[in-house]
């Protein structure tokens, strides 16, 4: 069974990209640390794409006490998150501490818009330590509590 990421949030990543991508264009000190942050992101955003998003999509169907077979696959996305998890939010340190960087540059040179969009970005981390992780894995703690899989139907 293949798994998609909610749209919603694969619009605000889209969205949070197109951001960091405007950002690297500026010049000075502010170009520099976008682009540094975006170097720090990409692997990042990519282990979210793979494996601690999709399992997201479960969400509604589950919550309306859904069943489908094939949904004991999205075991192999939750064991992986759980495995990485900590290189993960260590990962998120990093990007945090890259985006004070990138919003004290833009502070100084006085835009307002790059450092709104560095102090989103600092809470869309904090969001998906606090609410989009932890979901995904309670997915796959769900999914496990089910014994077996219903027919097909």
């Amino acid at each position: 069974m293949k798994f998609t990421i909610p749209l919603p949030l694969q619009h605000e990543h889209e969205a949070l990209h197109e951001q960091l991508r405007l950002a690297g264009q500026a010049d000075g000190e502010v170009g520099e640390a976008a682009r540094a942050l975006a170097k720090l992101m990409h692997p990042h955003f990519v282990k979210e794409d793979q494996f601690a998003l999709p399992p997201l999509g479960l969400l509604a169907p589950l919550a309306r006490g859904e069943w489908r077979a094939g949904m004991a696959d999205v075991l192999t996305l939750t064991d992986q998150l759980e495995a990485e998890l900590p290189q993960m939010l260590a990962e998120h340190q990093g990007i945090v501490a890259a985006l004070g960087t990138l919003r004290d540059a833009a502070a100084r040179s006085g835009c307002s818009d790059i450092v709104a969009f560095a102090e989103a970005l600092t809470e869309h981390a904090r969001t998906e330590e606090e609410v989009m992780y932890p979901a995904a894995v309670l997915v796959g703690r769900l999914v496990r509590q089910r014994p077996g899989e219903p027919a097909a139907g």
